[in-house]
C-alpha cells in the first residue's frame, strides 16, 4: 500500500452531535470500555480494564499537563483579542519557559487580530502579593503562527510581609489563562473542566490538549494495575493545537503534519528493553512516542552522534527508510546514546504520521478513545487494527459509546 495516497474520504463516519460527550462521566473509571481482542468486540466498564491487560506487562502512558493556554486582553476600543500559546520560542525549553521571570517569547494564533494594529496590548492582574502589569507585544509572523513577546512586572505590593519579587510564566497563565478544552465541545470552558481535563497522573506543563485516553484512569485502577504486576513507565508529549487539525486534501500526502515535542527518561528505554521492545501505550500520543523511538535509534545505528534535535522523526520518514533493524537494536542504540552524552532524559520532537502501511514496532496493545472523522488519530488506529476499525466504530455507534475527548474508552489487541 501506498500510504501517500490514501484518500481520507475512505475513513469517514457519520458522528451525530449528540453522540459526542460534552462533559465526562461522574466518576472517571465508570466511562464504557470497549474491547478489541483479534476481530472480537464486546464490551466492559473501564474499572475492569486490568483484568484484560497481561500479568507482568509494560503500560506506557502520557504524563503531559494541559496548561492555560488561551489569553485574552481587552483593547481600549473594547475588543477582545485572544492570544492562544502553541510552543515556546525563547526559551525554547519547556521546563525553563515556565520559570521565567519577566519576559518571554511563545508562537501563537491570535483570535480577533484585524482589530489588533499595532502597538502592545495590556492586561492588569491581581495576584496574591500585589498587582502584575502584563504586556503582550506582536514580533512577527512565523509560517501560519504569530510570535508574541510577554513582559510582566508588578507595579504595586501589599503590605504582606513577603513582597511580591518575582512571578514565573507558570504563575502568570495560572491567574489569567484559560484552559483549552477541544473546540468541538462547542461551550465554554468551566471551573471543573480544570481538574477532569487533566489525567490524574499529569505532571509536566506544556499541552494545550490532553492525552485524553488518560482520563479515564482512577487512582483504583492504577492500584489494580499494579496488583497485577504491571509495569508503569510515563513519556512526556506536548500535545499541540495541530492534533485538532483537520486533513482538508483529499490524499494524506499532501497533509501537513504537526511537529510535537517529546521528553523520554533513560529508564524507560531500560524498561522498554527488559520487556523485549514491546509495550501497553495509554492513548495515541503514547503510540507516536514510543513508536518516533524506533526511529530515532535506527537514526543512529549509522551515525551515533547525533544530537536530540538531530533524532527528530519526520513525518514521512518511516515509509521511506530502506535500512531495517529490531526493534531491541534500535532501542540499544538510545541507551547508548543517553551514556554517550551523559545524559538522563532525551528531549527530542516527532511528527510522524502513523497510517495504513504503517509497520508497529514497539505497541502492542492500544488503549484509546473514539476519534473525529477523517483524522489522523483515526487513520492511526486504523493501522493499528489492520483496516477493522469500522467493525469498532459501528460496534461503538449501536451500543450508545459516547465519543471523543470526554467519551469512552477501548482496548484495542490486534
Amino acid at each position: 500500500m501506498n500510504t501517500k495516497e490514501i484518500h481520507i474520504s475512505d475513513y469517514t463516519y457519520d458522528l451525530p452531535d449528540e453522540r459526542i460527550a460534552k462533559f465526562p462521566m461522574a466518576e472517571r473509571d465508570h466511562s464504557k470500555l470497549l474491547l478489541y481482542r483479534r476481530g472480537e468486540v464486546g464490551e466492559d466498564v473501564f474499572y475492569n480494564l486490568p483484568q484484560y491487560l497481561p500479568e507482568g506487562a509494560l503500560m506506557v502512558m502520557n504524563n503531559t499537563r494541559v496548561i492555560q493556554a488561551r489569553l485574552h486582553f481587552r483593547k481600549e476600543t473594547g475588543a477582545l483579542i485572544e492570544i492562544f500559546l502553541l510552543e515556546p520560542a525563547l526559551p525554547r525549553d519547556y521546563e525553563q519557559m515556565f520559570q521565567q521571570t519577566s519576559r518571554c517569547q511563545w508562537l501563537c494564533l491570535v483570535g480577533n487580530q484585524k482589530k489588533w494594529k499595532e502597538g502592545p496590548l495590556t492586561r492588569t492582574l491581581n495576584v496574591e502579593h500585589g498587582t502584575l502589569n502584563v504586556t503582550a507585544t506582536r514580533k512577527g509572523e512565523v509560517g501560519t503562527s504569530q510570535l508574541i513577546e510577554f513582559e510582566w512586572k508588578n507595579i504595586s505590593l501589599t503590605s504582606n510581609p513577603s513582597p511580591l519579587t518575582s512571578i514565573s510564566f507558570a504563575e502568570v497563565i495560572d491567574v489569567m489563562g484559560e484552559l483549552p478544552i477541544p473546540p468541538y465541545l462547542n461551550r465554554e470552558t468551566q471551573e471543573s473542566d480544570k481538574t477532569t481535563y487533566q489525567t490524574v497522573y499529569s505532571k509536566i506543563k506544556g499541552s494545550v490538549a490532553a492525552p485524553t485516553a488518560g482520563l479515564h484512569f482512577t487512582d483504583r485502577v492504577l492500584s489494580d494495575i499494579d496488583a497485577r504486576g504491571i509495569e508503569r513507565e510515563e513519556v512526556t508529549l506536548h500535545v499541540g493545537a495541530g492534533t485538532f487539525r483537520p486533513v482538508k486534501s483529499e490524499t494524506i500526502g499532501d497533509h501537513p503534519m504537526h511537529t510535537e515535542y517529546i521528553a523520554v527518561h533513560r529508564h524507560t528505554i531500560e524498561r522498554l528493553l527488559a520487556h523485549n521492545g514491546e509495550a501497553i501505550a495509554v492513548g495515541t500520543t503514547s503510540v507516536r512516542t514510543l513508536e518516533s523511538l524506533y526511529y530515532m535509534g535506527l537514526k543512529l545505528e549509522s551515525n551515533p552522534d547525533l544530537s536530540a534535535d538531530d533524532l527528530h522523526v519526520h513525518q514521512w520518514e518511516p515509509y521511506e527508510q530502506t535500512a531495517s533493524i529490531s526493534p531491541l537494536k534500535a532501542l540499544q542504540n538510545l541507551l547508548a546514546w543517553y551514556d554517550r552524552n551523559d545524559e538522563t532524559v532525551l528531549h527530542s520532537s516527532t511528527q510522524i504520521i502513523i497510517a495504513p502501511g504503517y509497520d508497529y514496532k514497539i505497541v502492542k496493545m492500544l488503549i484509546t478513545n473514539f476519534h473525529q472523522p477523517q483524522s489522523t488519530l483515526l487513520l492511526l488506529v486504523s493501522a493499528f487494527v489492520h483496516g477493522d476499525w469500522h467493525k469498532i466504530y459501528d460496534y461503538a455507534l449501536a451500543h450508545d459509546f459516547r465519543f471523543l475527548s470526554y467519551g469512552d474508552s477501548s482496548l484495542l489487541i490486534p
